[in-house]
C-alpha cells in the first residue's frame, strides 16, 4: 500500500484527526492540501495551516496550506483551483471540518444551529461538489467523511438534536453520493471512532484534560483512513466504518497501542450503533 504522489484535500487539517490523516499520507510522499480557517494561532487550540504544513513536509510529503471557509463556495472553489494548479489534480478528499455544541433545543442559539449545519452538512456538500470533477480524473478516487453511521435511534437526537442533524447531514452525503457517482468510480465512505479521540475538541469542548486519558489517539483514525484510501474505489464505497471494526478486518490486532492511558476505561463516542460488537479480544475496560 502506498499513497506516494497522491494528492489529498483535507478540510480542517490544521490539527487533530485531519492533520493526523495528512501526516500518515505524507510518510508515503503524498501531497497534502491543508484547507482550514486557522491562519493565526488560536488562543486555546494548537496549530495553524502553516505549522501543519511544516509537519507534513517534515514527514516526507508536499504541503499546500490554504485558508478556507467551507461554508463559502468561492472560498472552497479557490482552494480547489489552487490545489489543482500546484499538484495537477485531486485524488482524495477528506471532509473533516466540523463544528460541535452538545446542547438541547432550548439551549441552542439559532446562530450556533446555523454554524453547525453550515460547516458540517453544507460544507461537506460544497467541498465534495467542488472536488468531484477533479476526482473523476483520478485512477483511484476516494472521498471520506468523518461522520457517523445513520442510526436513527432517538437517543442520539434527544440531547443535542441540532448537532446530530448536522453530523448526519454529512453521512447522508455518503449515502447519496456513493450511489450517484458509483459509475464514475468515486468511493464515498464514512469513518467514525468507537471511542473518544484525544483531540483539542475533546479537551476544550467536552471533557477537559482528564477526559483525554479515557480516549484513543488520533493514530487509530489515520491508520483506518490510510487503509481505506488504498482500497480499489470501485469496490469500496457506501460504507459507514467504525475504526476498530474496520482495522480488525484489515488484520490489526494490537489496539492497546492506541490508548492514551491504558489504566483508564475508554470513553464511548456518540452514534455507535448498539449492535456494533467489539472486535475479538478488544476491551473498553482499563488494563490491570
Amino acid at each position: 500500500m502506498s499513497l506516494a504522489g497522491k494528492t489529498l484535500f483535507i478540510t480542517g487539517a490544521s490539527r487533530g484527526i485531519g492533520l493526523a490523516i495528512g501526516l500518515r499520507a505524507a510518510r508515503d510522499g503524498a501531497n497534502v492540501v491543508i484547507a482550514a480557517k486557522t491562519a493565526e494561532p488560536h488562543k486555546k487550540l494548537p496549530g495553524t495551516i502553516y505549522t501543519a504544513a511544516e509537519e507534513i513536509e517534515k514527514a516526507g510529503g508536499q504541503a499546500l496550506p490554504v485558508v478556507v471557509d467551507v461554508r463559502e463556495p468561492e472560498s472552497v472553489n479557490g482552494a480547489v483551483e489552487a490545489a489543482v494548479a500546484r499538484f495537477g489534480g485531486i485524488d482524495i478528499l477528506v471532509n473533516n471540518a466540523s463544528a460541535i455544541q452538545l446542547t438541547g433545543t432550548l439551549q441552542t442559539d439559532v446562530r450556533r444551529f446555523d454554524l453547525m449545519n453550515q460547516v458540517n452538512a453544507r460544507g461537506t456538500f460544497i467541498t465534495s461538489r467542488a472536488c468531484i470533477p477533479h476526482l473523476k480524473q483520478s485512477s483511484n478516487p476516494h472521498v471520506l467523511m468523518l461522520s457517523p453511521p445513520l442510526d436513527m435511534s432517538p437517543r442520539w437526537f434527544a440531547g443535542h438534536v441540532a448537532y446530530t442533524m448536522a453530523k448526519f447531514g454529512m453521512s447522508m452525503c455518503v449515502l447519496g453520493m456513493a450511489e450517484e457517482f458509483k459509475d464514475d468510480g468515486i468511493a464515498f465512505n464514512a469513518l467514525w471512532p468507537r471511542t473518544g479521540i484525544a483531540t483539542a475538541a475533546i479537551e476544550f469542548a467536552l471533557t477537559g484534560e482528564e477526559g483525554l486519558r479515557h480516549c484513543r489517539s488520533v493514530d487509530i483514525m489515520s491508520d483506518a483512513a490510510y487503509a481505506i484510501f488504498n482500497k480499489p474505489s470501485r469496490q469500496c464505497t457506501g460504507n459507514f466504518f467504525i475504526d476498530d471494526v474496520f482495522l480488525y478486518q484489515e488484520g490489526e490486532r494490537d489496539f492497546d497501542k492506541y490508548r492514551v492511558d491504558p489504566t483508564k476505561d475508554l470513553m464511548p463516542d456518540f452514534f455507535v450503533p448498539a449492535d456494533t460488537p467489539l472486535p475479538p479480544g478488544v476491551s473498553m475496560k482499563a488494563k490491570a
